[in-house]
C-alpha cells in the first residue's frame, strides 16, 4: 500500500518513551499508514538477534532508546548492512544535559523504573482511586489531592486511575439529581473539579455500557434506567451538575472531545492554580 511502513520501536525498558513519541510524530501524517513492532525489554545480544531477524523479515526504520553501546552498535551495523535507518530518540536530550551538567550519562537501561519515593508514591495512590471509586469510602475523601464530579459514565473513573499514574490520589463523587448534592463536598479541603460532557456522547457512552453489563448500571432502578438514556433527562441531568459547579465556584472541564491525557493536564493544570490561590504567605 502507498504510503504504509512498518515502524520498528527497539527499547530495553517497557517501551512505553517510544511509544509516546511515535504516536506524537505519527499523528501529523494523516493520510499515512504505520504498522507498529514494539520490541522492549531488550537487554542482552540473544533477544536483540530476534528483533533483527524480526526487521530483516520486516524491513522498516528504527526508533531506539536502547543505552547499551554493544547492542546499539549491533544494531546499527544490522540496519545499515539492510539500508534501513536507525534514529536513537533520546540522544539529543542526553546530549544536552551531559553539555549542561558537565557528566556523562549513565548506560544503564531502565533507570527510569527505581523503587523510589515517587514509585510508592504511585502506588499508594492507584489503591486509594481503587478504594474510593465512584463516591465509595468518602470519610477518605480526606486524603484526596484532588475531587472529580460528574454525572455517571463522564470518564471520572479512567481519569482519576491516569492520575493516580502520576502519584496523585484522586477521589470520584458521582452527581445524581435524584440523590441532592454530595454532603462529603460540603467544606472540600483540596481542589473540585467538574467533569462534563456532551449530551449525544453521553448517551451513546451509556447505550453501550447498558448493552455490555447486559441490564441496569450499579445505582439505577428499572424504573429509572429509560431516563438514563432519555435525551431530555440526560441534558436535565448535565444542566443540574453544571450548575451545581458554578454554585460551588468548582471549574468544569468538558471531556467530550478530550482524551483521558488532555482531560488529566487540563485537572493538573487547575489543581496548581487552585495551590496558588491557596498558597499561605511566606513569613
Amino acid at each position: 500500500m502507498p504510503n504504509q511502513i512498518n515502524l520498528h520501536l527497539v527499547s530495553d525498558a517497557t517501551g512505553d518513551t517510544l511509544n509516546a513519541v511515535a504516536r506524537a510524530a505519527v499523528a501529523q501524517f494523516e493520510e499515512s499508514r504505520i504498522i507498529y513492532h514494539r520490541w522492549s525489554l531488550i537487554r542482552t545480544r540473544f533477544q536483540l538477534k530476534g528483533v533483527l531477524e524480526g526487521i530483516e523479515f520486516e524491513p522498516g526504520p528504527v526508533l531506539s532508546t536502547l543505552m547499551d553501546k554493544g547492542l546499539r552498535t549491533e544494531l546499527e551495523l544490522a540496519c545499515q548492512r539492510l539500508g534501513l535507518t536507525v534514529v536513537h530518540v533520546l540522544d539529543p536530550v542526553i546530549t544536552l544535559f551531559q553539555d549542561q551538567f558537565g557528566e556523562v550519562a549513565s548506560t544503564r537501561p531502565g533507570r527510569q523504573y527505581v523503587l523510589d519515593s515517587d514509585y510508592f508514591k504511585r502506588i499508594d495512590a492507584i489503591h486509594y482511586v481503587l478504594s474510593h471509586d465512584d463516591g465509595m469510602a468518602q470519610g477518605g475523601i480526606a486524603q484526596a489531592d484532588v475531587i472529580l464530579v460528574g454525572v455517571s459514565r463522564s470518564s471520572k473513573t479512567p481519569t482519576s486511575f491516569y492520575l493516580a499514574n502520576r502519584g496523585i490520589k484522586a477521589a470520584n463523587v458521582p452527581l445524581v439529581p435524584s440523590l441532592g448534592e454530595p454532603e462529603a463536598l460540603a467544606a472540600p479541603h483540596c481542589p473540585v473539579i467538574g467533569l462534563t460532557i456532551d449530551a449525544e456522547v453521553l448517551i451513546e457512552i451509556r447505550r453501550n455500557r447498558l448493552k455490555m453489563i447486559g441490564g441496569n448500571p450499579a445505582g439505577v432502578s428499572r424504573h429509572d434506567s429509560g431516563e438514563y438514556i432519555d435525551q431530555d433527562a440526560v441534558k436535565a441531568e448535565l444542566l443540574w451538575a453544571r450548575r451545581l459547579c458554578a454554585r460551588r465556584g468548582w471549574p468544569v472541564v468538558d471531556v467530550s472531545r478530550r482524551s483521558i491525557e488532555e482531560t488529566a493536564a487540563t485537572i493538573v493544570q487547575l489543581m496548581q492554580a487552585w495551590e496558588h490561590r491557596h498558597a499561605k504567605p511566606a513569613p
